[in-house]
């Protein structure tokens, strides 16, 4: 590593023929799915690259390397479940801070729109919405800044109203 890190491409190279296997290995044992093991696996690859200044010569590789593996894994699996998720935000939430709507099924309807929305707006519903957090809070959880946050649910919100007013004049 001490060689990649001063610019030896070659110790790269080095470096994921050995450890590859049991990279993939973990993440196999972990995840009990090939194509979400294939996807982190690259990630944990492309981050050795672009970190590679940040390793610290005390800190021994393979500790570095899985503490790697496992952060990427859980954020992986923290976007995938916010992804999978993001119709649990729930119909009372959507009705209350997007648009009066009449009905069960306008309220079905918004639900359904839910997907067109950025993974980001999502995220951010989900979070003040079925989690009940502050704006200050999903700054945090989202890195970012509290008036960004506002502005990404605020976005999100019109961005609702906008589609589900499309959707009901189509009904017309």
């Amino acid at each position: 590593m001490l060689s990649y890190v001063d610019g030896d491409m070659e110790a790269f190279k080095a470096l994921y023929q050995r450890h590859k296997g049991r990279v993939f290995g973990f993440l196999m044992n972990k995840l009990k799915d090939r194509s979400d093991a294939e996807d982190i696996f690259q990630t944990v690859f492309s981050k050795l690259h672009r970190n590679r200044h940040q390793y610290r010569r005390e800190v021994p590789f393979l500790p570095w390397l899985f503490t790697l593996v496992r952060h990427t894994m859980i954020d992986s699996l923290r976007k995938k479940t916010v992804y999978e998720n993001y119709v649990t935000i729930s119909e009372e939430a959507v009705e209350t801070y997007s648009a009066p709507v009449s009905d069960a099924s306008s309220a079905q309807a918004l639900i359904a729109e839910l997907t067109r929305l950025t993974e980001s707006q999502r995220q951010a519903l989900k979070l003040r919405f079925n989690q009940g957090l502050s704006f200050a809070e999903i700054a945090q959880e989202m890195r970012t800044s509290e008036d960004n946050s506002r502005q990404i649910i605020s976005r999100a919100i019109r961005r609702l109203r906008s589609l589900l007013g499309r959707k009901e004049s189509r009904d017309e």
